[in-house]
């Protein structure tokens, strides 16, 4: 069986506003089986978000390939849905319409059926109560789930998150967290999922890819081997908190820290 999304010797060089070329990633391999829930980690600046950028199709990569299925990534991808850091809803609409807006811009009409499967999905998220309200009437953490709703609407067999709770509070944070499991075990997807958090990527993910300093290369690739369905008491486990602190040494010592024996890993 295909791995469903495949990184092959990528590489990513820009052009910043100075003139000056820019390498943000460098030799990056791994792939994602269907399905899988795939975290990333890195210094702040390492191309995390130019990874993330790579799959969705807005960026070309300069070195390497980007596959779907094996087939080469050139472009927007209709089986792929985007969770930005912010869910940026349109102030006019109320939820249900920035909900329904993709199908709106894509279809030109909405249906009673893509009606029907919004109030579904904000019912699943638990916002099925404020489908009329406006955006500045709900909180920061309602917003972004209803940013994920809206992805889920078109159902993509990839959904791919870029630090999609970075704003909110640490108690919203960490709720969000594990609605975010709920979501994923009730509408099944590949997920690369884009945080600075050590305790989300490990509470959320089936594996974990820890990136160094630009350019990005692949540190390490760990298998979460924890078992789920995932709660707090995870968090409270020895496993738990070995995986973290391994990762935490990975990031911040990764020249004197590359010893993860016992936590499934693998160097990149």
């Amino acid at each position: 069986m295909l791995p469903h999304v495949t990184f092959n010797d990528v590489g990513h060089t820009y052009k910043a506003k100075t003139g000056q070329n820019v390498c943000a990633l460098e030799n990056i391999n791994f792939s994602i089986t269907q399905g899988e829930f795939v975290a990333v980690l890195g210094p702040s600046g390492c191309g995390k978000s130019t990874l993330l950028r790579l799959l969705a199709g807005l960026f070309t990569a300069t070195e390497g390939q980007v596959s779907i299925f094996d087939f080469p990534v050139v472009g927007p991808q209709s089986n792929t849905g985007i969770v930005f850091q912010k869910p940026t809803l349109l102030p006019w609409k109320n939820v249900i319409q920035n909900v329904l807006f993709p199908i709106q811009h894509k279809e030109g009409r909405i249906s009673s059926k893509a009606k029907e499967a919004a109030l579904a999905m904000l019912d699943m998220v638990g916002l099925k109560d404020f489908a009329k309200h406006m955006p500045e009437q709900l909180s920061g953490g309602m917003q972004q789930r209803v940013g994920i709703a809206r992805a889920l609407l078109m159902d993509p067999e990839i959904l791919i998150m870029d630090e999609p709770f970075s704003a909110l509070d640490a108690l919203t944070r960490e709720q969000m967290g594990f609605e975010l499991l709920d979501i994923w075990r009730q509408k099944p997807k590949t997920v690369l999922f884009i945080t600075h958090s050590i305790s989300e990527a490990v509470l959320l993910a089936d594996k974990v890819l820890v990136l160094s300093p630009r350019p990005a290369k692949i540190l390490a690739e760990i298998k979460i081997d924890l078992p789920r369905p995932r709660s707090l008491m995870t968090m409270d486990t020895p496993e738990f908190s070995a995986y973290t602190h391994s990762i935490r040494k990975l990031i911040y010592a990764p020249t004197k820290s590359n010893d993860i024996t016992g936590l499934g890993a693998a160097n990149g």
